[in-house]
């Protein structure tokens, strides 16, 4: 089973990160894990004029790192085989996109917890990406 984790190196995502290392030891057929660290670079594009995009393309790429850090950690001491994917852009839309692109059996996400009205009036990545996903969204809370 391939199943695509998005972490943004959260407790909530680290969650997410230790039921998939679960799910993978219950599977008699095993299972790979890849990790996906999104950065939404709107933000920063202004900022390209004068630091120039690969400065920014280095920060997003380095906060990516930190955030995929303790999660890589957990699944190398639990023995899973795992990669990961770095992609800057509409968070939802990008975790959506590769998990759609890979070919991934199960898209595996933290829930951070809000209240519904919160999520209402804000959204979250969770939810946006669990109505866009055309590949199966488990949400661990």
């Amino acid at each position: 089973m391939k199943l695509l984790v998005a972490t943004d190196g959260s407790d909530n995502a680290l969650r997410a990160v230790d039921y998939a290392i679960g799910l993978i030891g219950r599977l008699s057929e095993g299972g790979t894990v890849t990790l996906i660290s999104v950065h939404d670079d709107t933000a920063l594009r202004h900022a390209q004029r004068f630091v120039g995009k690969q400065a920014v393309d280095d920060y997003l790429r380095e906060l990516s790192e930190q955030d995929l850090a303790a999660a890589r950690k957990r699944l190398d001491e639990a023995g899973v085989a795992h990669d990961m994917v770095i992609r800057t852009g509409h968070v939802a839309s990008e975790i959506a996109a590769a998990a759609e692109q890979g070919g991934f059996d199960l898209l595996v996400l933290g829930s951070k917890g809000r209240s519904a009205l919160k999520d209402l009036l804000i959204g979250s990545v969770a939810k946006r990406v669990s109505e866009i996903s055309k590949v199966p969204v488990l949400l661990v809370k």
